[in-house]
């Protein structure tokens, strides 16, 4: 559950209408000992910033800002710059927010999203699939550059029926492809909802519309059909690498046994004409 201070289903931000964005700023995020007064949940960690804002930063590397100034974005992103490990930024994602009290939760055809209120609950739900969605943009481009570094060797392999590939180079994209599927696999759990959903039930409805809006789950079920065709490829080639070490080792013995076959009888010969 989420551990709150000051209570999401009352507590609201001040404003009609606010920016959210998702900014990826690395591998993971290091939470620990960023607990401060202003605390609105824990998990993911969830504070008031700037004149009027709030932040929510996300373990897996995703911090969600709303209703910062870019003066105010820059600050937060360096003062948590540290903890950030394997620093890195992609394609960051903006969604305007407007209250709509009267109105229904939904999507708006300018891509603009109408709830009805900036309630710290909803920022929470809002904040979820943002950084759900751009963690998932970082893993998508690195399986398809896998897909790409995978593509032309199994071209190849397939017209010559042969290894094309030094055995380093093999291991090398072995290693690409185990790695990515490290980094990918169980780190955004995307089907998990997020912990403000226990006190809040009635937000259900909302997490349920933007996670179709967003395609979270279809996307993260066609990464995960391409995880395990990489996968399959890395044992493919641990395969390909025994099968040529064995045939290597096959003949090694061939030979030594032959040679010896020629130094027995070499030796006999010897022995016969002296």
């Amino acid at each position: 559950m989420v551990e709150t201070i000051n209570s999401p289903a009352t507590t609201a931000i001040s404003r009609q209408a606010l920016t959210a964005r998702a900014l990826l700023l690395g591998e993971r995020i290091d939470t620990d000992g960023l607990e401060r007064a202003d605390l609105v949940s824990t998990a993911p960690l969830a504070f008031h910033a700037g004149q009027s804002g709030f932040a929510v930063l996300y373990r897996f590397g995703v911090a969600v800002l709303f209703g910062l100034s870019p003066l105010e974005e820059d600050e937060i992103v360096k003062k948590i710059g540290l903890r950030v490990a394997g620093a890195s930024r992609g394609d960051d994602e903006t969604l305007i927010i407007e209250g709509n009290p009267e109105g229904e939760e939904k999507a708006l055809p300018d891509g603009r999203l109408a709830v009805k209120d900036l309630s710290e609950a909803r920022l929470l739900v809002i904040a979820d699939v943002l950084a759900k969605s751009v963690a998932l943009g970082r893993d998508e481009r690195r399986v398809n550059a896998v897909f790409d570094t995978i593509e032309p060797f199994a071209a190849e392999l397939a017209a010559r029926g042969s290894p094309p590939w030094k055995r380093k180079s093999m291991l090398e994209l072995i290693g690409q492809t185990l790695l990515v599927r490290h980094r990918v696999s169980g780190r955004v759990a995307v089907d998990d909802k997020p912990d403000v959903l226990w006190d809040r039930p009635d937000l259900e409805r909302l997490y349920a519309r933007l996670e179709d809006e967003y395609d979270l789950t279809p996307r993260a079920r066609t990464l995960n059909a391409k995880i395990d065709v990489i996968g399959e490829t890395a044992r493919a080639l641990t395969d390909l690498i025994d099968a040529a070490r064995s045939v290597r080792l096959e003949w090694t013995i061939i030979i030594l046994i032959a040679m010896e076959i020629v130094l027995t009888l070499f030796q006999m010969w010897v022995a016969r004409m002296s």
